[in-house]
């Protein structure tokens, strides 16, 4: 069986011969004691399951707060190699010791990562910049957002990195580690700020960067020998990186979604075999037991958005959706941007109702789902392309609603959905959004079954007829080393 979407799904068996009755009972015994003597010896990698969220109090979720923090603490950088001469030799003889050593220490293995060092004008010195400007700029995006807002919302490269780079001692994740060999590398990390660098510099100067930054990664032995097929570049927002990226395509990327509609990214430069979808970093505060205890009773407001009402591409739907929902008495559709007041404005109505509206915008998603998963109000999904984050691993279904677009538009017919949506269903799904939250707070230090942690797992692989969690980084990596050993 493989997992999907939280359920077990068989996989189609071949037609077995008739055997004897004497021969099935001794096939039986030997089926039993090999899976016995299997199981005795195989370790048992952790799914991630729902529980309890984490002290608050132990980790920071304030991408400003950790910001500081990191900047103010020494960083030495590891005692990583140049790769040796011959890297296909030196992997190779990697790669047996780890296939054909102690069966003990077989797969699933943690996923290992080597990060670059990269010259500091690509890594602290745009995280200092954006730091620095942090508090001064009024400066907006064309469509009225902060752009220091709209940075927090893609700093998905931030948490990653500096969990990797931080010291083991410190470091909670155990399916991830930070290798300092790179013939010991299942993938190579590229710690660029592509989104700091795309707001925050002059467009020429921008560019000029980038073609620095690209220029660096594709002369690494490495990129040359793998054509980045095993390395990771975090192009989170769908402006980041845009000038150079025809010629990392075959990379992975870190996506916020793979947009088919063609707006963002070019035909054959984004697909799910080979890159990762990662949440946005919500804009609003995690709304815990406590909250969700305290405003249980408040949510009287029925369904609510809050956000640009006109979008381009597929967005166009919202205004629509005005139309058929703005007049209803118990329903709040607003018009806001991101920003402290756009904030308070949004964490205020989200905690005071039941449903909250997801439909696309220029592109398939958006930070409001997020923010509507952790202030406890269930998703209202109206995006026909879309393709959420962690879904091998993660049942939507049981935190979130999924509308299709033309039901949705339909006079009437959402609004006469969600009404009759039984209110025992309405209690299990907000129980869910609060076991669910902690799936997509970005912290420091990284927790286990955090967005950082579930970016290195995978849905799942097979071996024989056994389902093993692990990394679709680390899987993708692993095939990568077969196909160029055959």
């Amino acid at each position: 069986v493989c997992s999907h979407g939280g359920e077990a799904v068989p996989l189609p068996r071949a037609r077995a011969p008739r055997l004897s009755s004497r021969c099935l009972l001794a096939v039986g015994a030997l089926l039993v004691f090999s899976a016995v003597y299997f199981l005795l010896l195989s370790p048992s990698p952790p799914r991630p399951v729902a529980g309890p969220l984490p002290n608050p109090s132990s980790a920071t979720t304030s991408f400003v707060a950790s910001l500081d923090r990191f900047l103010d603490s020494p960083h030495r950088p590891a005692a990583s190699s140049a790769a040796p001469g011959d890297l296909d030799a030196a992997i190779r003889r990697e790669e047996e010791a780890r296939l054909y050593g102690d069966p003990r220490g077989a797969w699933p293995a943690p996923l290992r990562v080597y990060v670059y060092e990269m010259p500091r004008k690509f890594t602290y010195d745009l995280l200092r910049l954006f730091r620095d400007s942090y508090r001064d700029t009024t400066n907006l995006t064309s469509n009225g957002s902060p752009v220091h807002r709209l940075i927090e919302q893609h700093s998905i490269d931030y948490w990653l990195w500096a969990d990797l780079i931080a010291p083991e001692s410190q470091r909670l994740l155990k399916n991830v580690i930070r290798v300092e060999q790179q013939e010991e590398a299942d993938i190579f990390y590229v710690p660029f700020f592509t989104t700091i660098s795309y707001f925050l510099l002059e467009k020429q100067e921008c560019k000029a960067l980038y073609r620095e930054a690209l220029k660096w990664v594709t002369d690494q032995p490495a990129w040359q020998r793998s054509e980045g097929r095993d390395h990771v570049i975090p192009v989170h927002h769908p402006w980041s990186f845009k000038s150079v990226r025809r010629f990392v395509k075959k990379a992975i990327w870190l996506l916020p979604d793979m947009d088919s509609t063609g707006n963002w990214y070019k035909p054959g430069q984004v697909y799910l075999e080979k890159d990762v979808i990662l949440p946005y970093v919500p804009n609003v505060d995690l709304c815990d037991y406590k909250c969700v205890s305290e405003t249980q009773s408040k949510r009287s407001t029925l369904l609510f958005f809050r956000g640009r009402l006109k979008r381009n591409a597929g967005g166009k739907i919202r205004s629509k959706l005005v139309t058929e929902l703005q007049s209803i008495e118990d329903i709040i559709i607003e018009e806001g941007s991101a920003g402290a007041k756009g904030k308070v404005a949004a964490q205020t109505g989200m905690r005071k109702s039941l449903f909250c509206l997801n439909p696309a915008g220029d592109t398939p998603s958006s930070a409001r789902l997020f923010d509507a998963i952790v202030s406890g109000c269930i998703p209202v999904i109206i995006s026909d392309e879309l393709e959420l984050p962690f879904e091998g691993i993660l049942d939507y279904s049981k935190i979130a609603l999924f509308v299709s677009s033309t039901d949705a538009v339909q006079p009437g017919w959402l609004v006469k959905y969600l009404r009759g949506i039984d209110a025992q269903r309405v209690r299990e799904m907000q129980s869910n959004l609060l076991k669910y939250s902690r799936h997509f707070l970005y912290s420091s230090p990284a927790q286990p079954l955090g967005p950082e942690d579930l970016t290195w797992r995978m849905d799942c692989w097979q071996a024989g007829e056994h389902q093993v969690a692990y990394s679709a980084v680390a899987a993708r990596g692993q095939r990568i080393k077969k196909r160029m050993h055959m």
